[in-house]
């Protein structure tokens, strides 16, 4: 069902959509996320949001560590209780060869539900909280590039315009019609 999905790339227009909530909980949101963790195995990355691979729902997907029994799956999560801030190095699957430091909240609580919609919560600081942070803005439309400094863009204008060359080739603008 989901073979054909794929980690798209910056600046596909999909990436800055806010995503809708998740109200079915059924074995397509299950096949999903089993997808999602494929992608991301396959591109070495820590978490990926369903907007990444085209699919505008609040879902997404993490493992800190590599092991298989680390998964973890949030649907329709939410942040809150902040606290403190550090700057940390990220790097993004749809944004790639592209690595900067950014500031996000130390530590923070997570609200979410599982793929049965039974909902749960955890705290976390450092690694994790970043992970959260990061994947939860890609569900609100928001990419690294937007929390990017303007050294940072311009460190990075190379590898951007490739990608943003890459994605004019592969979705060439329709031609319009000359009225006469």
């Amino acid at each position: 069902m989901y073979e054909d999905l794929k980690i798209i790339h910056y600046p596909d227009p999909r990436l800055k959509k806010m995503s809708r909530p998740v109200i079915v909980f059924d074995e397509d949101l299950k096949a999903l996320a089993a997808r999602m963790f494929e992608l991301m195995r396959e591109a070495r990355g820590v978490g990926l949001a369903a907007a990444q691979v085209g699919q505008n729902i609040r879902l997404f997907i993490m493992n800190p560590t590599g092991e298989s029994e680390n998964d973890q799956i949030y649907v329709n999560p939410d942040l809150s209780e902040a606290e403190g801030s550090e700057e940390g190095e990220e790097g993004c699957l749809s944004l790639p060869g592209i690595n900067v430091t950014i500031v996000r909240d130390k530590a923070l609580k997570l609200n979410a539900q599982n793929l049965e919609g039974k909902p749960f919560e955890q705290s976390a600081g450092g690694y994790l909280a970043r992970i959260w942070q990061h994947e939860f803005d890609h569900l609100n439309g928001i990419m690294l590039i937007d929390r990017m400094g303007s050294v940072a863009k311009l460190t990075n204008r190379k590898t951007l315009k490739e990608l943003e060359e890459k994605y004019a080739e592969e979705h060439p603008a329709p031609v319009k019609k000359k009225r006469s």
